[in-house]
């Protein structure tokens, strides 16, 4: 009988939520509101004179704890733009199906180069699709929105560094010892003037 009234109860449950409204929506066609440090894709940019901001430090690559950074460093030339001889990039990739969005990455970068975006990569069915080549992430630069920090916000937020503590004060110099009077000899003892 206990079987019975368990089937009962199971169905019960499952016809009540069946009737239900859906809770869930389709991703492409909703997209909620998202909160103002949402961060979600990356993108490369450009500096004030329009010169590429990626120097190549390899800043980025070094401190990735999930190394899905990837970049070759093209040495250093004159920009087309500015004259002055200068770092770049040759190529960077930036495996988005391994990242942890731990933002490293952009809080080291010294120029700015590479930022957060908020509007995620549309979704796919390969894997290589995750895969940001350098011009998909100058791409990224026109057609995302921008997370809300770069390395300069993000550095100026951290703690500021404590000051030292201050060396521990020195001690006087200790006066010197006064000589030790002798010690008294007994008498009777050798070395003492009388019986010898």
């Amino acid at each position: 009988m206990g079987y019975l009234t368990d089937s009962l109860r199971a169905l019960r449950v499952t016809l009540a939520n069946m009737l239900r409204p859906a809770a869930t929506v389709e991703f492409p066609d909703v997209i909620r509101p998202r909160a103002e440090r949402y961060r979600s894709s990356f993108a490369l940019l450009h500096d004030a004179d329009g010169d590429e901001a990626c120097i190549g430090c390899l800043q980025c690559e070094r401190i990735c704890p999930s190394q899905v950074i990837s970049i070759k460093f093209g040495g250093k030339r004159e920009s087309p733009i500015t004259g002055k001889k200068r770092g770049y990039a040759d190529d960077f990739v930036l495996d988005m199906s391994a990242c942890i969005f731990c933002e490293l990455c952009v809080q080291v970068c010294p120029t700015d180069a590479i930022v957060m975006t908020r509007e995620p990569e549309v979704p796919t069915y390969a894997r290589e699709d995750l895969v940001l080549t350098m011009a998909k992430l100058y791409a990224n630069e026109k057609s995302k929105a921008r997370a809300w920090g770069d390395a300069t916000k993000l550095m100026g937020m951290q703690e500021p560094p404590r000051p030292p503590k201050p060396a521990p004060a020195a001690a006087p110099p200790a006066a010197p010892a006064a000589p030790a009077p002798p010690a008294p000899v007994p008498p009777g003892a050798p070395g003492e003037g009388a019986g010898g």
